[in-house]
């Protein structure tokens, strides 16, 4: 038996503001990150359900799914397109739209990628944050180098179906660079060729591995900290979520406060700020986390100078 609702409040449901949530991911993967994204649009006023709507679609890592997916979007003609944590998505989005305003994350420069025209003044329909993962591979090498001197071969993992493959591949090389070194990089961009990719590693030892930023790699990082264990393999990785699953370490934004900060410009639209008048903002805190376990299980013992400037030690 169906229960009439008052009209006003139906009247009152239709008025909210719809959000479109575009993902390449699966949601049980990124319940985190959307938690942070949710966080930060709570703290600028608005509440799923209560004064605005957020419709998920979920590609479950089939990129071929997410025009269809943006169409639809565009078709219920929602309010904003938010692509948080998915570059691939940011780009349909973008081929999708040009009216409806998009608030994107991206770990790579969103200007190579053709979603702005520049950091400071966008000029189209999109605006968003850029973690520059991509850009601290340097980094990454040096703290790696310094965990690991003795490392003879360096891999790094990369998702070849994904938008960042080139600009991470690049960054992966000039950070090898900076330290002296030579860097093999292994695909990877389904289950069976994650694990081929550890599989092809040499027996010998001596090999460390740096992982990309890329949202298909996040949503198996369980498996791949597991299999970075069971071949004794030194890795860093972009984000500490890896950590948490088992990972020796990880250097990069702190992807909640990039979530956030996605959240609040989500909100600064709805309440009639233009894309093209938001400039691409970088995240407010870089980390450093460290899993002593992990390091002990390696045979490794890190610098006191690293574990002094990490911002968390996992024990």
């Amino acid at each position: 038996m169906s229960i009439a609702r008052p009209w006003r409040a139906v009247a009152q449901q239709a008025a909210l503001p719809v959000i479109g949530f575009l993902h390449s991911g699966l949601p049980q993967a990124n319940l985190k990150r959307t938690g942070a994204y949710l966080q930060g649009l709570h703290d600028a006023g608005f509440v799923d359900g209560k004064n605005v709507t957020i419709e998920y679609r979920w590609a479950g890592n089939q990129d071929d799914e997410l025009p269809a997916m943006a169409a639809d979007l565009v078709r219920r003609q929602v309010a904003v397109i938010v692509t948080p944590g998915s570059t691939a998505a940011s780009i349909v989005a973008k081929h999708a739209t040009s009216t409806i305003p998009i608030v994107f994350t991206s770990g790579s420069d969103p200007v190579e990628l053709g979603l702005v025209a520049s950091l400071n003044r966008p000029g189209g329909n999109l605006t968003g944050i850029t973690s520059i993962n991509a850009d601290v591979s340097a980094k990454r090498f040096g703290v790696l180098q310094q965990m690991v001197p003795q490392a003879a071969h360096y891999f790094g993992l990369v998702n070849p179906a994904s938008p960042l493959a080139g600009p991470v591949t690049r960054q992966l090389k000039a950070g090898a660079a900076t330290i002296g070194v030579a860097i093999d990089i292994l695909h990877a961009s389904t289950e069976d060729e994650i694990d081929a990719a550890f599989a092809g590693l040499p027996r010998e030892g001596g090999s460390v591995l740096v992982s990309s930023p890329d949202a298909f790699l996040y949503g198996h990082r369980k498996r791949i900290a597991a299999l970075t264990a069971s071949h004794a393999l030194p890795a860093i990785f972009d984000v500490r979520d890896y950590v948490d699953a088992g990972a020796l370490v990880s250097y990069g934004a702190d992807y909640s406060n990039v979530m956030r900060l996605a959240g609040d410009y989500t909100a600064r639209i709805l309440k009639g700020d233009k894309p093209a008048d938001l400039p691409v903002v970088q995240p407010e805190k870089f980390e450093l986390v460290i899993n002593l376990k992990a390091a002990q299980a390696l045979g490794i013992v890190v610098p006191s100078t690293l574990l002094a400037t990490a911002d968390d030690v996992v024990e």
